[in-house]
């Protein structure tokens, strides 16, 4: 049994917060237990990891709870040049504090793809002091599945970089998951079950996520030993470290899902096997739900939980778990719905009697089911503020404005933004600047908090420093002026602020319905009608591109200039082959085989022109992905089955293409052999089709394309993990290179607008 410092849980005091609307609900007032010299010096600890110690030295930093209204987040900073002062009502505060400080009065920059330190000296004077309050009492992040598009194969040096990168922006209620199969076995086999079940039951490693959500069964397992155990001290690290700085971590909960053979020994047990979810089919669908009034729910629910109370020495008595997740409940009655939420939270209660239920409202956008009354009807089976609603995409397809604020149920607005952990330029600047401030304002908001809740990181890092950025704020911010401010703090100078506008224009201003998952004709399967819609002018990310490539002579070439080099040459390449693709279909119509030769060529060319472009820099190469899953592993069995799911995941998504391309990704190394042999098979099909005047069989190619993307995740070709090449030369060689055809193209779009007009 772990240890931690005083036991780092948190005391839970429930007050009632009357909003000037006139909401009231029971909610949560943080405050913690851990003791205020340890949480100063987690946050200190913070700072000497992200800056030399002379400099850290530099700082001063204390944590008092007093300083701001208990149940919000308060920090304060001054500086006479020579030592910074911060103080903070929690380590988190005090880390937030730092790097406000570091942001907006030195102009350094935090990101996920490295760091700009660049530390003006002296230090910036800042009197009188500044105090920033939290207008909400949280800041959440995560997705459920962040934990298997981005967090699966990380081990504990990843993890305690990004508690840092969580801490620097304020977040207080993150989510963690890991390590549940692990608790999960030890009640399970206690009632009875057996390995075999289990192996049965829990999914591999990449696949946790929907193993967790009841969605499939063992697809990508079974979980070895030496799994549990790495992920158990794994997840007391990471507890102890959110702890330490004051962080709540949000646990899991029993939301129903159960083992198949829970059948076999409790056959009387009231079970609904749940409809195919994904396209999957036996043995890895379909799951069984338990209704959450029989009393086994209960049992199991409550044994789980204590199981992990006793394991993590405490808890911090928030728990997430989804009921029917994708999934259509048996029955519309209002007093079914009622009752299948009672059931749930009525077991976090018998377990833990401060327990609170947090739970995406994700179900609520998706289909015709959930109408206003089954809504309330769900919700109001748990008392006020007992259930916290994650209105999971507020920044396009908000719930709490349908909902009258989820029936007064308190909520989080969260910005989804990112689905599959894709890449491909994507943002809703102006959406997600208004959309937390209109949700506040909302007729009897019950609003708690705001979050962020990508299914995947390590894309479009911009837009979520913007969300971040607005989350110590009180209103709106002028996006120009912040973009040229992200420009400086991010390559230490404007001089690339043009090309960054560009894309806030365009790419990363999508006002419609699109969504940011990856649709670009390179990463999906082909077929004879294949639609790309863009909700941005091309032509300002070709731009972009240029003005790029022109700043590189002005900014200091950094890792994170090289990144987003790399990034925006490679969006113009995406774009560019949905043209080059049209090109080839219009050949294949016309029966003309050199048409599709040539333009087929031609794409083919640029997706050897992408990986180029990728394969040179550090954090977009394939090899970094699989060579981080094989290093969990201790034995050959372990790291086959590790790289096949780390394969899986990111192609086929399932034994049959289930799921085909939604994790994709666009890597150098993955682009020259799994998109181009797949892109090659289709052009020479096509070619084959014209040349023996036979109609192109779809269903053919799909069954040829499966056998090559199967044979891909069985294989273990070892991909670089060291880029090659100089990005900012071959970027220019590559802008040279088309620059011709972004003309033309552009030419014909002018036309087709001037004849729709």
């Amino acid at each position: 049994m772990h240890q931690l410092q005083g036991k780092l849980c948190f005391l839970l005091v429930f007050v009632i917060l009357h909003a000037e609307n006139g909401n009231s609900f029971e909610t949560i007032h943080f405050k913690s237990k851990t003791a205020i010299n340890v949480q100063t010096s987690a946050a200190y600890d913070v700072i000497l990891r992200i800056l030399p110690p002379n400099t850290a030295a530099q700082f001063k930093v204390s944590v008092n709870p007093d300083i701001g209204p208990s149940h919000l987040t308060t920090y304060k900073f001054s500086s006479d040049g020579k030592i910074v002062y911060i103080t903070g009502t929690s380590g988190v505060a005090v880390v937030w504090g730092f790097h406000h400080y570091l942001k907006h009065y030195c102009n350094c920059h935090i990101s996920w793809q490295g760091s700009q330190l660049d530390l003006p000296s002296p230090l910036p004077v800042v009197s009188p002091e500044v105090l920033i309050t939290s207008l909400n009492q949280v800041r959440y992040y995560q997705n459920v599945c962040t934990v298997s598009y981005s967090f699966v194969f990380w081990n504990w040096t990843r993890w305690e970089q990004h508690i840092d990168w969580m801490a620097l922006n304020g977040i207080n209620l993150p989510l963690a998951f890991t390590a549940q199969e692990s608790i999960w076995q030890r009640v399970y086999l206690k009632m009875g079950l057996t390995q075999q079940d289990l192996d049965e039951h829990f999914a591999g490693p990449a696949f946790l996520a929907w193993s967790r959500m009841g969605n499939i069964n063992a697809w990508g397992g079974p979980l070895s030993s030496h799994w549990h155990t790495f992920q158990l001290d794994l997840q007391h690290r990471i507890l102890k470290r959110m702890r330490s700085l004051g962080m709540m971590p949000v646990l899991p909960t029993f939301a129903g899902h159960i083992p198949n053979a829970i059948t076999r020994l409790f056959p009387n047990a009231s079970v609904t096997r749940l409809r195919n979810w994904g396209h999957f089919s036996d043995p890895y669908c379909c799951t069984y739900l338990l209704d959450s009034q029989d009393p086994l729910f209960k049992q199991i629910g409550t044994a789980f939980i204590k199981e992990m109370i006793e394991e993590y020495n405490g808890t911090d008595h928030v728990y997430n778990g989804d009921l029917f997740n994708e999934m259509t409940p048996s029955s519309s009655d209002p007093d079914y719905l009622s009752a299948a939420s009672r059931g749930v939270y009525d077991t976090i209660a018998a377990a833990d009697s401060k327990g609170v239920w947090l739970m995406q409202a994700w179900l609520f956008t998706k289909g015709t089911f959930w109408t206003h009354e089954a809504i309330k009807a769900f919700l109001g089976g748990v008392p006020k503020g007992k259930l916290i609603l994650l209105d999971l995409q507020a920044e396009s397809q908000p719930v709490y404005n349908k909902t009258s604020s989820f029936f007064g149920q308190p909520f989080i607005w969260s910005m989804l933004h990112n689905f599959g952990g894709n890449h491909g330029m994507y943002g809703m600047l102006d959406a997600v600047n208004k959309g937390p401030f209109d949700a506040m304002k909302y007729k009897d908001s019950s609003m708690i908090g705001t979050g962020l809740s990508p299914e995947g990181i390590d894309q479009n890092y911009i837009i979520y420093d913007f969300m971040s950025d607005l989350m110590w704020r009180n209103k709106s911010v002028d996006i120009q002026k912040w973009i040229k401010n992200y420009s400086l703090r991010r390559y230490g100078s404007e001089s690339a602020s043009q090309a960054l506008l560009l894309l806030a224009r365009s790419v990363y201003n999508c006002t419609d319905a699109h969504e940011d998952h990856c649709a670009a004709i390179v990463v999906k399967r082909p077929t004879k009608d294949m639609s790309y819609q863009i909700w941005y002018n091309e032509s300002d990310v070709v731009a972009s591109w240029k003005a790029f490539l022109k700043a590189v002579d002005k900014v200091k070439i950094s890792r994170l200039f090289r990144y987003d080099i790399v990034d925006v040459t490679r969006q113009v390449l995406q774009d560019f082959a949905y043209h080059v693709y049209t090109n080839i279909m219009n050949g294949y119509k016309t029966n003309s085989y050199t048409a599709i030769n040539t333009y087929g060529d031609m794409l083919l060319e640029l997706l050897l022109d992408m990986d180029r472009i990728l394969s040179s820099h550090e954090d977009w190469l394939l090899g970094k992905w699989l060579v981080a899953a094989k290093l969990l592993a201790t034995n050959a069995e372990e790291q086959n089955l590790y790289e096949f799911n780390a394969r899986n995941q990111i192609t086929l998504w399932g034994p049959n293409g289930e799921i085909l391309d939604y994790g994709n990704k666009q890597w150098g190394g993955l682009l020259k052999s799994y998109y181009y042999d797949r892109w090659k098979l289709y052009i020479d099909t096509l070619l084959n089709c014209v040349e023996t005047k036979h109609k192109f069989n779809q269903t053919v190619f799909n069954e040829q394309s499966l056998m090559l993307g199967q044979a891909w995740t069985k294989d273990t070709t070892i991909y670089p993990v060291i880029p090659t090449g100089d990005t900012i030369e071959i970027s220019r060689q590559l802008y040279s290179k088309y620059e011709t055809s972004f003309k033309e193209i552009n030419r014909k779009i002018r036309k087709q607008h001037e004849r729709k007009q």
